[in-house]
């Protein structure tokens, strides 16, 4: 499926109730986590931070971090990146459900607890940026303009979405994910009385999410849009780039545009 259709997700609307908002990204980051949606691009990613020397990343736009722990703590068994940390950001920070993810895991993740505008990162977050099943919500001006800003800052970035865009994935969002998130509701911390309440009592959350999950996809970048907008960002030329799709060995894909400084 190569049509992207700029349409809006509830979660980017700035008045859409925090709890909702909440409860959507804990769901989210519980199924990413469960599924280990991310595994598949580990080995990219160490490639390049070997070719970048850096032990840290940078996580824009990091929701409730879904995509963070499994793939931090996989990066971390190669002995050259034993040290490796990564700084939760996010326009809309998640102090509570980052929190649950730096007690399980220090010191490998901590989080920065003031909203980050990933289009213009703040100087003192250096690092190796990545971006986890968010960078379709940017509209392609300021999609270009987050990977600008890496060049600009002369810090490497790795976007990544865990699908393949494809109109299946679609039919799941519409079918199969609603019943799991039903059934897997009770089981995800921390606790929440208002998430059981906004998914069995008012289902905002599950309504939301389909409709967000939907247009996720739909806005999504395949490779070849995403080397176009890295190409911009990047007229000097200055980074190396590139861009494709990796699959689980149980059948998912995952897109992923990946951005290096070139060596002096």
């Amino acid at each position: 499926m190569r049509l992207r259709l700029q349409l809006f997700e509830f979660e980017d609307l700035p008045w859409f109730p925090a709890v909702i908002r909440a409860g959507m990204m804990d769901y989210l980051r519980f199924m990413i986590s469960s599924l280990r949606t991310y595994q598949p691009i580990v080995p990219l990613l160490r490639e390049a931070l070997h070719a970048t020397g850096q032990q840290r990343l940078v996580e824009l736009g990091a929701g409730a971090g879904g995509g963070t722990e499994g793939v931090v703590l996989a990066l971390r068994r190669y002995p050259e990146l034993r040290k490796l940390r990564v700084t939760l950001t996010d326009l809309y920070p998640q102090p509570a459900a980052w929190q649950l993810l730096q007690q399980r895991n220090a010191p490998a993740i901590d989080f920065e607890p003031a909203p980050v505008n990933a289009l213009a990162v703040p100087p003192a977050l250096t690092g190796f940026r990545t971006i986890f099943s968010a960078f379709h919500h940017f509209p392609p001006a300021a999609a270009e303009a987050m990977l600008a800003d890496a060049v600009r800052q002369n810090a490497g970035i790795g976007v990544f979405e865990g699908a393949g865009k494809h109109w299946l994935e679609i039919l799941l969002a519409w079918t199969v994910l609603p019943v799991a998130q039903l059934l897997i509701t009770p089981f995800i911390r921390p606790f929440s009385f208002s998430r059981l309440f906004f998914t069995y009592v008012v289902p905002l959350i599950p309504l939301f999410t389909i409709w967000d999950g939907t247009v996720s996809i739909l806005r999504m970048y395949p490779p070849g849009q995403l080397l176009a907008l890295a190409h911009r960002a990047d007229p000097g030329q200055r980074f190396e780039w590139q861009a494709g799709k990796v699959r689980h060995r149980w059948g998912p894909e995952v897109t992923y545009l990946i951005g290096r400084p070139r060596p002096a």
